[in-house]
């Protein structure tokens, strides 16, 4: 075999090194290239007389010959990120009676044809991932979409601006309907991990004897694999835990240790796999009432608790109501392709006073509906739900002075009576007023 080679014409090792590899190079002990083929020299855009004698880091981009020739062993189907894409580089030192002399590296495409093909496939993937992402950040709820400027609300926003930061674990209450969901993104969204999962997991909808494998994994015989669960799939990123008082105190414990430990065991196996995972957990009952009858870990709900955001219920920041209907409102008459609709003044007064006890998304459902039922520009009381067309009134719980509440309670009382009753003598009597009184409070109040 040796005796063959040396009897080799020079034109025939140089047809050799010209089409054996597509991208060929060889460099002496101090890296400095010695040999560069034709199709190598075409790729990076360099005349072969200017690089010869030049080290191949000069002229090659993030090239490691020189480190294959210091270590003394080979490196093959190395990723090499070269013009704007990775390859594959093979780098083998040149030895001759026990010494390294150089060493000669390829990269594995047929022409620059294929790299173009691959670089622009490669390119049009990375712009479609960098889209996906950028959707992906987009469809969570920004603090942007927490409406509100009620004192808590602004309390709560400013709180996640000061923590939405760090890697703390965060405890959200409150009672069902109020958004948790909404604040937890939120948090998300302002953090470093925004590019990373964000993994829900809703200990109420999950049968509790799937619980440990959903949220911790479990080793699957079927597939003979280990199937991961919410922690593993929000690595590097925040996992939200919705309802923990549905958690089992056997689960809590097991909770508490990934959370101390940044460690996690699936069930069914005895590997334990590194995460980094920020924890948010909801709750819609008060942890601290659970600790105390002795339903929720304490050991777990202090770990949790140290930043605790209280969300309130609806009827609690009633001044919100209006900001609440009005992005509503645009939203849902946008997605039937309506103009936006206006309330008349009853059914406004009648959502005021509403205790609204499913909170933001029963209000979101309410205005859904009667969009969808409504006809005219404007939305009566009519379209209401009985349920709220029949509440008694709360005269505490409308906003304003009180000449404005006085103005909203009589025209409430006016419209009550005009309905009822259609003798305008006989409604003066009840009232105690006179007719020509009625008909300038009907007239003031536009009835």
């Amino acid at each position: 075999m040796e005796d063959w080679i040396k009897n080799l014409p020079g034109p025939a090792i140089k047809q050799i090194l010209e089409t054996a590899f597509p991208w060929f190079v060889v460099v002496d002990r101090h890296a400095k290239i010695i040999y560069l083929n034709e199709g190598y020299c075409n790729f990076l855009e360099v005349k072969r007389e200017d690089a010869i004698g030049k080290h191949v880091a000069d002229v090659i981009e993030n090239s490691e010959m020189h480190l294959v020739i210091e270590k003394g062993t080979p490196d093959i189907a190395a990723p090499q990120y070269i013009k704007g894409t990775y390859m594959l580089a093979n780098r083998v030192p040149i030895v001759i009676d026990g010494e390294i002399i150089g060493a000669f590296g390829s990269v594995t495409f047929r022409d620059l044809n294929d790299w173009k093909k691959l670089s622009s496939h490669v390119r049009k993937t990375l712009d479609q991932i960098e889209t996906n992402m950028k959707q992906y950040r987009e469809s969570f709820y920004s603090l942007s979409d927490i409406k509100g400027t009620s004192n808590s609300m602004r309390k709560i926003k400013e709180t996640i601006t000061m923590i939405a930061p760090t890697k703390l674990p965060v405890l959200i209450e409150g009672e069902t309907g109020t958004g948790k969901e909404m604040f937890a993104q939120s948090i998300h969204r302002l953090s470093d991990q925004v590019d990373h999962p964000f993994v829900k997991i809703n200990c109420s909808t999950i049968p509790k004897e799937l619980l440990e494998g959903e949220l911790f994994g479990k080793w699957d015989s079927a597939e003979q694999r280990i199937k991961s669960g919410g922690i593993q799939r929000a690595q590097g990123g925040t996992l939200f835990i919705e309802e923990i008082s549905e958690l089992p105190t056997t689960l809590q414990a097991k909770l508490l240790k990934v959370m101390q430990d940044e460690k996690v065991q699936p069930a069914g196996t005895d590997e334990v796999i590194p995460v980094d995972v920020r924890i948010i957990v909801g709750s819609n009952l008060s942890l601290a009432g659970l600790v105390k009858e002795k339903q929720f870990r304490e050991d777990l709900f202090y770990l949790i608790q140290a930043i605790t955001l209280q969300i309130p219920p609806l009827r609690d920041r009633i001044e919100d109501l209006p900001e609440l209907i009005q992005t509503f409102m645009h939203k849902f008459s946008s997605e039937v392709s309506r103009q936006d609709f206006k309330l008349s003044r009853k059914a406004w007064l009648l959502l005021q006073q509403y205790n609204w006890p499913g909170n933001i998304r029963e209000l979101k459902n309410v205005l859904k509906a009667i969009i969808q039922l409504s006809n005219g520009e404007q939305i009566t009381e009519d379209a209401l739900p009985i349920y709220i067309r029949r509440q008694k009134p709360d005269y505490t719980r409308i906003n304003g002075t009180l000449e404005e509440i006085l103005f909203q309670v009589e025209e409430q009382i006016l419209q009550e009576y005009l309905e009822n009753e259609k003798d305008k003598m006989r409604i003066a009597e009840k009232l105690g007023i006179s007719r020509s009184t009625l008909y300038e409070k009907i007239k003031k109040h536009n009835l």
